[in-house]
């Protein structure tokens, strides 16, 4: 209180310019600190109006997801994406159901998009659902360098290719660098 009461007297005791300049400066510096910079994607974040879409075992892909382990729709549900958008291991919630689903599989139809492909354990599930925009909110961000690890050696297919490339490209590395990595068969 005591040093509130010094630092106001002083500035009472300025001139009225010195004031005026002391008081946009101390405008410009709040105002800095109140704007923030484009956030990343980490955990905590919501992302809103998320296309999201349905797929289920009998579509042809199977009972695994792309990292081999079963297609899950428990307690934390399967879902797909591109994962040069979202990486593999990303936990979400969806705000309106409080579903929570993990990022562990991948889709021809989703690479270029920020479309999520939620796994239902039945085709009338997956009917229900269609195609929906939500809220969601990310619990825990995957790891791009888990998704590399598992995409180069898939190479040889095109979506794992343009994903390779565009997690590349975020690295700031070449195809050609990511791939060199690679043991040949």
């Amino acid at each position: 209180m005591a040093v509130w009461a010094a630092i106001e007297g002083a500035i009472l005791q300025m001139p009225r310019c010195l004031n005026l300049t002391l008081a946009g400066i101390v405008a410009c510096l709040v105002v800095g600190c109140a704007t923030q910079s484009k956030t990343t994607l980490t955990s905590g974040r919501r992302i809103s109006n998320v296309r999201t879409t349905a797929y289920t075992h009998s579509e042809g892909s199977g009972c695994h997801n792309a990292l081999g382990d079963h297609l899950s729709g428990r307690h934390v549900i399967s879902a797909a994406s591109d994962w040069s958008h979202f990486p593999v291991g990303t936990r979400f919630r969806i705000a309106d159901t409080n579903e929570e689903y993990v990022i562990d599989d991948y889709g021809t139809a989703l690479i270029g998009t920020d479309t999520i492909d939620l796994y239902k354990p039945s085709r009338l599930e997956m009917k229900r659902w269609g195609v929906r925009h939500v809220d969601i909110n990310i619990l825990e961000w995957g790891s791009e360098e888990q998704s590399l690890k598992v995409l180069a050696p898939r190479c040889k297919h095109r979506c794992a290719r343009q994903m390779v490339a565009a997690l590349a490209k975020k690295k700031g590395k070449t195809i050609a660098q990511s791939s060199s990595n690679r043991p040949s068969l």
